[in-house]
């Protein structure tokens, strides 16, 4: 038996936007049903919106994806929930998202197409533990560690 641990964001109304970015990024296909593709009538409100979303790339990475129910307002950043202080990592976020290369060469293009219009926590670079490490939140509030895996 096998099993896969796949992230599900929630959005609000730019779950669409997210999932073309995240693909973009990281390769793959997005695949997307609207809540009018469920049956809601187009003229409602929402019924544009994700009820279902993911990307599916060749390399491993996925990601699933909708837009919350009801909640037309898209999540709005306030002050910075990750921050670096004094070498410490200071959140109140419940999770990151972390991805995992095998090399710097691997992981650094996919770093810098993420980083556009991100918030750098800690910039790309060499790590104590890593050959690279890096942690950003994108422009859709979702906070990423990208990072190279140590040979041991």
């Amino acid at each position: 038996m096998s099993l896969n641990a796949v992230t599900h964001l929630n959005f609000r109304g730019q779950a669409r936007e997210a999932l073309d970015f995240y693909a973009s990024v990281f390769g793959g296909k997005a695949t997307i049903a609207t809540y009018g593709d469920f049956g809601m009538p187009a003229d409602l409100p929402g019924a544009a919106n994700v009820v279902f979303g993911q990307v599916v790339a060749d390399n491993g990475f996925r990601v699933m994806a909708y837009d919350v129910p009801g909640a037309d307002q898209p999540f709005t950043p306030g002050e910075p929930t990750t921050r670096r202080e004094n070498g410490t990592t200071i959140t109140t976020e419940p999770f990151f998202l972390s991805v995992r290369g095998e090399s710097v060469e691997e992981v650094g293009p996919l770093w810098e197409r993420l980083a556009e219009g991100a918030t750098v926590v800690e910039p790309f670079g060499p790590a104590q533990w890593a050959p690279a490490f890096g942690m950003l939140t994108d422009r859709f509030g979702v906070t990423w560690i990208l990072d190279v895996a140590a040979a041991y």
